[in-house]
């Protein structure tokens, strides 16, 4: 009998490792701001293709969601972009139901899930037991898919991306980043810097 207290990662059929999900999503950004939660979030997608659009949260745990919903609702005409992770969404969950109430259409909420905080040494977290899908359909997104397999990445980034938001995309994935990926080398102040240009740059205004 498989007992429900075992990661996903950990039964017969593992998922993709969070490396390779990247590789599927990094392909299908283009001038979108993306919010990246802390932690191998931020490294992953730092070392893969670094982009101004990208705002790394570095060491601010909980807090895309939120910086997420504001850009969103300050910039209805564009697609709004969050790359949350499971430890960063259980921490401020009242966000979820924030962003539900807000109602921006124009954000989807990406998160990766690998059932542990692997930044800090694969502490579990409580994702096993509480489906964070679910969790999102109840707070109120409209829109609600969960991929397991890296070939279901881009159909449903495309679905949810032609949805009417708020969306939610649940990535399960494997505890895997490869610890040799590097830290982000840019200061917070040049990443809000060139955050600013890049969201000037798509509606020709000056950056403040």
């Amino acid at each position: 009998m498989k007992d429900s207290r075992t990661p996903c990662w950990l039964e017969k059929d593992c998922l993709m490792k969070g490396t390779e999900a990247f590789k599927e999503i990094i392909p299908l950004l283009t001038d979108e701001p993306v919010i990246h939660a802390n932690g191998f979030i931020c490294r992953e997608s730092f070392n893969q293709k670094d982009r101004e659009g990208n705002f790394y949260m570095i060491g601010s745990m909980g807090l895309a969601s939120s910086i997420g919903l504001g850009v969103a609702m300050c910039r209805p005409n564009q697609k709004t972009i969050i790359l949350d992770g499971d430890g960063n969404v259980l921490m401020s969950m009242g966000t979820l139901a924030m962003i539900a109430s807000a109602a921006p259409k124009n954000l989807l909420h990406i998160v990766l899930d690998n059932e542990v905080y692997e930044s800090t040494g694969n502490q579990r977290s409580l994702s096993k037991s509480i489906a964070l899908d679910q969790v999102a359909q109840g707070a109120g997104y409209p829109h609600v898919k969960k991929v397991t397999k890296k070939e279901e990445i881009k159909p449903a980034f495309e679905e949810l991306m032609g949805k009417s938001g708020p969306s939610f995309l649940l990535i399960k994935v494997e505890p895997a980043f490869e610890k040799s990926t590097g830290r982000v080398t840019h200061t917070p102040e040049e990443i809000t810097s060139r955050f600013m240009k890049a969201l000037a740059a798509t509606d020709g205004r000056n950056p403040l």
